[in-house]
């Protein structure tokens, strides 16, 4: 796999880890999911920047969110007890058809 997919996996999970955090901060309440925000946002946006020396902006940032969305949702539905109705699941499929599309069809995306 190629180091700037790499990057982009290890941002989308610490990114996911710290929205998943955020949750069980209750609202910076509490130090330890607290500290595991910030030091989780932080952490993303290192490599978030690492995977822009290989990649353009646009197209980094759709892959980047849009997965997010996705393991944000799961982690919702399965950590939280969050319910994901059809609408939604539809709409995530649509996301992850568009970052398919991207990697498989777009010269922007550098392979």
């Amino acid at each position: 796999m190629p180091k700037q997919y790499v990057f982009l996996l290890l941002a989308v999970m610490t990114e996911t880890a710290a929205t998943s955090a955020l949750q069980a901060s209750q609202q910076f309440t509490r130090l330890i999911p607290s500290a595991i925000v910030v030091l989780g946002y932080a952490l993303s946006f290192y490599l978030l920047s690492l995977t822009l020396k290989y990649m353009p902006l646009g197209i980094v940032y759709a892959m980047w969110s849009g997965l997010g969305v996705v393991f944000i949702a799961l982690i919702g539905w399965l950590a939280f007890n969050q319910r994901i109705d059809i609408p939604a699941i539809v709409g995530m499929g649509l996301i992850v058809a568009g970052i398919v599309v991207i990697n498989l069809f777009s010269e922007t995306a550098m392979h």
